[in-house]
């Protein structure tokens, strides 16, 4: 699975194709970020691998925000590795579990596309002040 920095080019892929309208693609950074805004909705993960948390991704921006998440897009179908950080005192399965959940489900409504697999590795755990 490739990452995609600022530097590398952007694949694309169409959704979309109606020939009376138009086309309609995503750039796979674009899937990138979805996912990451997905993960950092679950309850018990602090941030992204990254470090960007859901606050603050709307000021860095979805480049920063896809920074912890690789994707790979074959023939409609997406497999998504995602590293997170987590809250101290939450169930660790159970979360990831949720994250894999709310990752394959929001991929699947916003895209139109299958996700096959959602790896999830847990970086490290945040202790709150």
């Amino acid at each position: 699975m490739a990452q995609k920095g600022s530097k590398e080019k952007q694949n694309t892929y169409m959704i979309y194709d109606d020939h009376t309208i138009g086309t309609v693609q995503i750039a796979d950074e674009v899937i990138a970020t979805i996912a990451a805004l997905a993960a950092t909705e679950i309850e018990g993960v602090a941030c992204l691998g990254g470090g960007i948390t859901h606050a603050k991704a709307s000021r860095a921006g979805a480049r920063a925000l896809s920074r912890g998440v690789r994707i790979e897009l074959q023939e409609k179908v997406i497999r998504v590795q995602i590293i997170i950080i987590m809250r101290f005192g939450y169930n660790i399965p159970d979360t990831t579990r949720k994250v894999q959940e709310k990752i394959k489900s929001t991929l699947e409504t916003m895209t139109g596309f299958e996700v096959a697999d959602v790896d999830v590795s847990v970086a490290d755990v945040q202790v709150d002040k």
